[in-house]
């Protein structure tokens, strides 16, 4: 089958020379992005629409990857185009740029863009508040309302199964992509002492996607390869029913710069199938933030041990008291729908056909 994608280098060790060099390549001869040659395509497929007749209420451009936010930026120019610009990610913040290796050139020509982009767009669509923060500091004068943070969501229909937790074991289950970067060591060893605190509670670690060999060697070392479970990635639908098959789910905020923004599309899927949620990231977060609004958790410190044993003690209790422990339907997720998200997308769209016509 076909390669499954990842999120800048997740999916890759530490590089060798040669993916030094390909890299060195990418960050200064590809700029924003080496998928920038398919905009010329694009760009041309939207003259000959406009050649026949057609109009549009607004252009919207989404990236990653970046590159795709300068065909937005010039439609608007050539055409007077209203133009959306989604962000599903930080731009030249991105946490792997560091490993683009970019000379000064370079790497004012990617902050140019940036700011063109940011400043040309009729609005602006980030996935967290923290990443619109970001985006002010770097240009406070941005009109206010610009920036609209427009979280990723889930797909109601994907979540209309049963959920059945386990009755023989408390399954921790995390979906995606993990590595070392993620830092889960303490929440390993919390683990541990938890099982050991509560020995008519099997606690079961299950891993559905790609999982680094530094995340393998954590769980090794703290003795838990006997009740973890690794698999390949699988089919969404597949993923789902992963999800509601668990007690909890676990994920990860990566240790990098700037990581009290990342919000990641997966929890979202959690919320969605209602299981109380251990994220090892940040206090404070945006993440952080969203789990302790819907009730499904908090954010557990890299290294605050002490909070990722109370946290698993208390679901180890609530375990023996009944093996569901699936959260309340009125948690609160149901905003985070991508139907909900979509209705706010048409409103911003339709917000602008309001203005041309007035």
């Amino acid at each position: 089958g076909r390669a499954v994608p990842h999120g800048g280098f997740a999916n890759e060790g530490k590089p060798g020379f040669s993916q030094k060099a390909l890299r060195f390549v990418r960050g200064n001869l590809f700029i924003p992005d080496p998928r920038r040659g398919w905009n010329a395509y694009a760009l041309a497929a939207v003259e000959k629409l406009l050649a026949q007749g057609a109009t549009f209420d607004a252009v919207l451009t989404s990236s990653p990857p970046h590159s795709t936010q300068l065909i937005g930026l010039e439609l608007q120019r050539k055409h007077g185009l209203r133009w959306l610009a989604d962000l599903r990610d930080p731009w030249t913040d991105i946490y792997y740029t560091k490993d683009l290796h970019r000379t000064a050139a370079a790497a004012w020509l990617d902050a140019r863009y940036e700011s063109q982009v940011l400043r040309g767009a009729d609005a602006v669509l980030v996935t967290s508040p923290e990443t619109e923060r970001l985006f002010r500091r770097k240009l406070p004068d941005l009109a206010k309302g610009k920036i609209v943070v427009l979280p990723n969501g889930y797909d109601e229909p994907d979540f209309q199964g049963i959920s059945a937790p386990p009755t023989d074991c408390l399954r921790i289950t995390h979906t995606g992509t993990i590595t070392a970067r993620y830092r889960i060591e303490e929440l390993l060893r919390a683990v541990v002492a938890c099982a050991a605190a509560y020995p008519a509670v099997p606690l079961r670690l299950r891993f559905v996607g790609q999982v680094d060999e530094g995340v393998r060697g954590q769980v090794a070392a703290a003795g838990l390869s006997p009740v973890t479970e690794f698999l390949p990635f699988v089919p969404h639908q597949e993923s789902v029913a992963y999800l509601l098959s668990s007690s909890a789910l676990l994920m990860g905020i990566p240790d990098v710069a700037l990581n009290k923004g990342i919000l990641p599309g997966k929890v979202f899927e959690y919320l969605a199938a209602r299981k109380p949620v251990l994220c090892v990231g940040p206090a404070g977060s945006d993440a952080d933030k969203l789990l302790r609004e819907t009730g499904a958790g908090q954010a557990l410190p890299y290294d605050d041990y002490d909070l990722m044993r109370r946290t698993l003690d208390g679901l180890a209790q609530q375990w023996l008291r009944s093996p569901n422990l699936d959260l309340p339907a009125e948690a609160g997720a149901a905003r985070y729908s991508r139907q909900a998200q979509a209705a706010q997308l048409a409103e911003l769209v339709r917000a602008g056909s309001r203005t041309k016509r007035g």
